[in-house]
């Protein structure tokens, strides 16, 4: 059972304006919102979960410009739905655009949106959009929130298109991994669509509106689990065919044709992964649908990572290299300064040109006999020093090998292996064993062993130092072709880090993938780490583990590394 953190809230300095921050005894929760809301009443239809009647009570007459706490500045107005408003707004005290959803203080939702705000604060899982306030002001009920702005909507990237087999697999594993973390809070979303997944620009999936969404809605059910698979069954249907599985279109989406049925995604549209097809129908079997394979159904956030799990990975495609453009020529190897020359015709074998004839003038022909001259000098000066030479190591040679027999110093020098040789890195690759979908970056990581410093492999961004608490570490693997004697390893970053260096056993016949294969053999702090191991260390695999990171310039937690060196 994962910890709350009461660290997500943020309480407002707010004079005699006090901010509510009453633990939660609710089951729902908001991950909020960072991209303008789209929650439409024609969505309101594909919600699978009943819902309760409206409040009788008027929105609040807001306007840009209103600022409320003497905090918020209200900016933008993105919903007006039901009773409440939902606003772009501006920190004034953080400097920072959060997002607020304000209703009045007696609106019959008004207690139920408090107890939800306050339960996903608590939460404090980064997968979610984070709450940052929680306020009843007089007349005023009102939740802050982050606002993200380098995130996208799901739904604009499906406007685009479907996704790929990889994208859809990250989105749907992550996506599963943090509702069932939720549910095992006891917090529900209940709205799960989507215009609630966004997408950072570093590649992660975050998810909006856990259960705050569905308060000020009013929206329940009976089996909040079942709601929530289905919903993430949903996204991936339409996330693998670009339509929504019903027959209604949603979200900018169109529905199945009617009376067909929910049929496969690769039955709707060519080339769909079969195994995410199949996880899809699993997931959405709550509503009548059937595994191809007749897999038992997934009602459950925790089952549907189960089967994602029993899956095989999917990796990341290759990155695509374009050819290198043909050789140019220079304009005077075309020979462009004979200026009456045709182009050759594309195709055409062209003849190599005539060499010019050898010197034949009295001026070359003295150049060749000096030239020769000097070469039958240089021949015999080299031949009486190699004889020289000669003689004189056989008359010294008996003094030489007494002096090597019996200088013991210089006889253990020289039985010793070279040390500080560089040792040739031939493959590396990322290692994120307690990430949801262990896998870190992967399509960088050749930039360790590029031997540019201005390149670098980084890890995801993440909300503290310590890997926002979701695990002890990420790192790279790196195999140096044979097990070899090694020295020292070499490690520079961009920002300081905290990094261990880990060995796998000299006699691993094959890459191991346990992180308990490799034992810690060294470790240090900086931004040019050299670690050395105590005893002597001999192994073909090497762990460079990163456990602290550095903050970035845009107030991320991020780890760079730029280059590894290892030495014998």
């Amino acid at each position: 059972m994962a910890e709350r953190s009461t660290a997500a809230v943020d309480v407002a300095d707010n004079s005699d304006d006090e901010s509510l921050t009453a633990e939660a005894d609710q089951s729902t929760a908001d991950g909020v919102a960072n991209n303008r809301e789209r929650d439409t009443d024609s969505d309101e239809a594909q919600a699978s979960a009943g819902t309760n009647e409206s409040g009788k009570a008027s929105p609040p007459e807001l306007h840009s410009g209103h600022k409320l706490a003497r905090r918020y500045r209200l900016e933008e107005c993105v919903t007006r739905l039901d009773g409440f408003s939902s606003w772009r707004a501006v920190d004034e005290k953080l400097r920072r655009a959060v997002g607020v959803h304000v209703l009045p203080a007696e609106h019959s939702r008004a207690r139920s949106v408090l107890a939800a705000a306050r339960s996903s604060a608590l939460l404090g899982d980064p997968r979610f959009v984070q709450v940052l306030d929680a306020v009843e002001d007089n007349d005023l009920v009102y939740v802050v929130h982050e606002w993200l702005p380098d995130a996208t909507e799901l739904t604009a990237l499906l406007a685009a298109g479907p996704l790929e087999p990889y994208d859809a697999y990250q989105m749907v594993t992550q996506i599963a991994s943090a509702m069932a973390a939720a549910h095992r809070e006891g917090l529900a979303h209940l709205r799960l669509n989507p215009n609630a997944v966004l997408r950072t620009s570093t590649g992660q999936w975050r998810i909006r509106g856990l259960a705050v969404n569905a308060a000020l809605r009013g929206i329940t059910s009976d089996s909040p689990q079942r709601t929530d698979t289905e919903a993430i069954g949903a996204l991936l249907y339409a996330s693998l065919t670009q339509r929504w599985p019903y027959e209604d279109d949603a979200y900018g989406l169109s529905g199945l044709p009617k009376d067909l049925g929910l049929i496969p995604p690769d039955q709707v549209r060519a080339g769909v992964h079969r195994g995410l097809s199949e996880l899809a129908m699993r997931a959405l079997a709550n509503d009548g649908a059937t595994a191809s394979r007749h897999e038992s159904p997934c009602t459950t956030p925790e089952e549907l990572v189960k089967a994602i799990g029993e899956m095989p990975r999917i990796r990341p495609p290759e990155p695509a290299f374009t050819t290198p453009p043909e050789y140019q020529r220079t304009a005077y190897q075309q020979g462009s300064y004979g200026r009456g020359r045709p182009a050759p015709h594309p195709g055409v074998t062209q003849s190599a040109p005539t060499p010019p004839p050898p010197l034949q003038s009295r001026t070359g022909k003295a150049l060749k006999w000096g030239v020769s001259a000097l070469l039958i000098a240089a021949l015999g000066l080299g031949s009486w020093q190699l004889a020289d030479a000669l003689m004189h190591r056989g008359g010294t040679s008996d003094d030489q090998n007494q002096t090597q027999t019996t200088d013991d110093n210089d006889k253990g020098a020289s039985s010793k292996p070279e040390s500080g040789k560089p040792i040739t890195i031939s493959g590396a690759r990322d290692f994120d064993p307690f990430g949801s979908d262990q896998s870190e970056k992967p399509s960088e990581i050749g930039n360790v062993y590029d031997g540019d410093t201005s390149t670098y492999w980084q890890t995801d961004h993440y909300y503290s130092s310590d890997f926002g608490r979701l695990k002890s570490g990420v790192g790279v693997i790196l195999d140096l072709g044979k097990a070899q004697q090694v020295g020292k390893v070499t490690v520079t970053f961009v920002g300081s880090t905290s990094v261990e260096l880990r060995s796998a056993s000299a006699d691993a016949g094959s890459e191991p993938t346990s992180f308990d294969a490799y034992s810690k053999v060294a470790d240090g702090k900086g931004t040019t780490v050299e670690l050395k191991p105590d005893k002597t260390l001999k192994s073909r695999y090497l762990l460079v583990w990163l456990t602290d990171l550095p903050m970035q310039s845009n107030g991320e937690w991020r780890g760079r590394l730029a280059d590894i060196k290892v030495t014998s």
